[in-house]
C-alpha cells in the first residue's frame, strides 16, 4: 500500500492553498472533505486533522513569533481554559466509545454547528466588531481575563470535537476583548494558542486510536506547498469576495451534515425528535 495517497495529497494542496489565501483554519475545510468526500469516520477525520493543524500552525506561530506579533499573556489565558476543557472532552468521548454511532453523530452535529459559527465570523466579523465593541471596552482587566479563559474553554470543546473554531471564531472574539491590539497581534496570538490546543487534542485522539498516520503524511505533503503558494497570491485575490464564497461553501457543507444526521436512524438528533412521536402515537392494549 502506498504511503502517500495522491488523492489525499491533492486535497491537502487545495485546502492549503485556500488557507494561505484566506487565513481560515484548515479544520473548517479539511475535516468536512475527509468525511463527506472520502467517507472517513468523523473521529478519525477530526483526530488526524488536529495533528495536521498542529504541524501547520507551528510554522505560522514561528513566523509571528519572530515578527513579535504574539501576546503570550493572551495565549496563556486561552490555554488555561482550552487545555483542561479539551482533556475533559476527550475523556467523555473515550467513555462514549469513539467507534459508536452515537459518537459519530455527535461529532457531525458539533462540526455542523462549528462550520456555521465560522461562516458567520467570516461574513459578519466587521459588523459584530463595530456593534458590540463598546460593550467589551467597559470590562475591567479582571473581567477581560476571565472572559478570555472562558473563550478558551469553549474553543477547547469545539476544537476537540470538530477540529474547527480556533481560527475565525477565536479571532473574532479576541478582537472584541482586546480592541486596542493590532489585528496582526490578535491573529498571531490565536495561532500560537492553537498549537498546544490541537497538539493536546490530537494526541488524545491518537491515544484512543482515531488518527490515521498515512492520511496525515499525505495531507502534509500537499498542504505545506499549498499554504506557501496561497500566501503568495493572497494579496492578488479580492479577499472580501473569496471570504464570501468560502462562507457560503461552509454553510452548504454544514447543511449537508445536518441533513444527513436528521435523516439517519442512528443519529443523536433523531433519537430525541423522531422517537418520541412514534412512542406517543402507539396504542397500548391492556392485558385481558
Amino acid at each position: 500500500m502506498d504511503i502517500i495517497n495522491p488523492l489525499y495529497t491533492t486535497s491537502g494542496f487545495v485546502v492549503g492553498l485556500l488557507v494561505g489565501m484566506t487565513g481560515v483554519g484548515g479544520g473548517s475545510l479539511m475535516t468536512p472533505v475527509l468525511i463527506l468526500l472520502f467517507g472517513i469516520h468523523p473521529a478519525t477525520a477530526v483526530g488526524t486533522d488536529l495533528l495536521y493543524a498542529s504541524a501547520t500552525k507551528t510554522g505560522g506561530s514561528l513566523v509571528h513569533g519572530f515578527a513579535r506579533n504574539i501576546q503570550w499573556r493572551i495565549v496563556a489565558r486561552l490555554a488555561c481554559g482550552s487545555i483542561p476543557a479539551s482533556i475533559i472532552t476527550m475523556t467523555v468521548l473515550w467513555w462514549l466509545d469513539l467507534d459508536s454511532e452515537m459518537t459519530r453523530s455527535l461529532i457531525n452535529l458539533v462540526l455542523s454547528f462549528s462550520l456555521c459559527l465560522t461562516a458567520a465570523a467570516l461574513i459578519y466579523r466587521r459588523t459584530i466588531r463595530e456593534r458590540y465593541r463598546h460593550h467589551f471596552q467597559s470590562l475591567s482587566a479582571e473581567q477581560t481575563a476571565l472572559a478570555t479563559v472562558l473563550l478558551g474553554a469553549g474553543l477547547g470543546v469545539l476544537v476537540s470535537l470538530s477540529s474547527v473554531g480556533a481560527g475565525a471564531v477565536g479571532v473574532m472574539a479576541l478582537l472584541l476583548f482586546y480592541p486596542e491590539l493590532p489585528i496582526a497581534t490578535i491573529v498571531g496570538s490565536d495561532i500560537a494558542h492553537a498549537v498546544p490546543l490541537t497538539l493536546v487534542a490530537g494526541t488524545a485522539h491518537w491515544m484512543v486510536g482515531s488518527v490515521d498516520w498515512r492520511l496525515l503524511g499525505s495531507l502534509l505533503t500537499g498542504s505545506l506547498p499549498g499554504i506557501f503558494i496561497g500566501s503568495y497570491f493572497a494579496v492578488r485575490v479580492p479577499e472580501r469576495a473569496l471570504r464570501l464564497v468560502l462562507a457560503v461553501t461552509l454553510l452548504l457543507v454544514s447543511g449537508k451534515l445536518a441533513m444527513d444526521e436528521w435523516n439517519s436512524n442512528s443519529s443523536v438528533l433523531t433519537a430525541y425528535t423522531k422517537r418520541a412521536p412514534t412512542e406517543a402515537g402507539t396504542i397500548r392494549i391492556p392485558p385481558p
